[in-house]
């Protein structure tokens, strides 16, 4: 008998473990009711139009959008990939790489377009300056390293003429004031920080260097588009639509409510950045793979059928 009582605990162990495990395609059991959407974002003016629709879907649908701030590109990550969210406005090279990883999700719209620029100290002239310079970037796996890349090619530099370090956001534009750095580049509005602090200048427009860029983009998880398509639907339309008419007056409205920076810093750095047209178009896709290859980030970017959804 006593045997027996401990076969049957082994057995209910065995299965509590597995239901524990969770799977990581689907990233985790997590689909909510369809009523309520966890959205992870940082407090960047790249996440605006999510931000905008929060507010929107609610009175519209019925929908609510509970969003949750994250401090960094890892803890944002962390959150999508174990499946703690149901989507969220996250750099586009660093979510292709957790799905080239088997991670559940997919790509359904753009964060922004444009938006980003390559900060320099104020006597850095031109990008052959920049040989033998320390340089900023948020995280490898993203936009702003594609971004350096392009620049140093104009001056017939490599990646190798620079030191690139990573750094968080915030505290990028006080390193490149006390000479830490030499330059950065990174998610607005820190780029605009460094010029209102009189730290630097812009050395390049993301549109300078690279027409159309991509840089974040609004993923869900699998298990939120299978469970609830309707209410993904729904809520990929909405924040289409919120973006479209994020003119700047309105942009710097919502990002007085959740960035809280100066209106010099807004003022600037919405000059750089537009929402209209969030659509992830293949052509728009294929450039991207083809840098994202180019300049090392990854050998096999995942295929723009398996990675954007694009059919709302």
């Amino acid at each position: 008998m006593k045997k027996k009582l401990i076969t049957l605990f082994m057995i209910a162990a065995l299965l509590v473990s597995l239901t524990a495990c969770g799977n990581k395609q689907g990233g985790s059991d997590r689909a909510g009711d369809g009523k309520t959407i966890k959205i992870a974002y940082l407090p960047i003016t790249h996440s605006l139009a999510v931000l905008e629709e929060a507010d929107e879907l609610e009175e519209k649908d019925g929908i609510k959008i509970e969003l949750v701030k994250y401090g960094s590109w890892p803890e944002l990550l962390d959150a999508l990939n174990s499946g703690r969210v149901d989507g969220a406005s996250v750099l586009i090279e660093l979510a292709m790489k957790s799905k080239q990883e088997g991670v559940g999700i997919k790509a359904v719209a753009l964060g922004h377009k444009d938006g980003n620029v390559l900060i320099v100290s104020n006597n850095i002239n031109n990008v052959s300056d920049l040989k033998g310079k320390t340089f900023a970037i948020p995280h490898r796996q993203s936009s702003h390293h594609i971004l350096l890349n392009d620049a140093l090619a104009k001056g017939n530099l490599t990646i190798d003429d620079v030191n690139v370090t990573e750094l968080a956001p915030t505290e990028m534009p006080s390193a490149l004031a006390s000479g830490t750095i030499d330059g950065y580049c990174v998610a607005e509005p820190f780029g605009a920080m460094g010029v209102a602090l009189g730290a630097g200048k812009v050395l390049y427009s993301s549109e300078e260097l690279w027409a159309d860029s991509l840089c974040c983009g609004l993923v869900l998880t699998d298990a939120f588009l299978e469970a609830h398509p309707e209410e993904a639907k729904s809520f990929v339309q909405s924040y289409k639509a919120a973006g479209a008419g994020l003119d700047r007056e309105k942009a710097k409205k919502v990002a007085e409510k959740y960035l809280n920076q100066k209106d010099e810093v807004l003022d600037i750095s919405l000059q750089w950045i537009s929402y209209d047209e969030l659509d992830i178009t293949e052509d728009t896709y294929a450039v991207l793979a083809e840098k994202v290859k180019k300049y090392g980030l990854s050998d096999n970017p995942p295929a723009y059928a398996d990675f954007v959804k694009s059919d709302f």
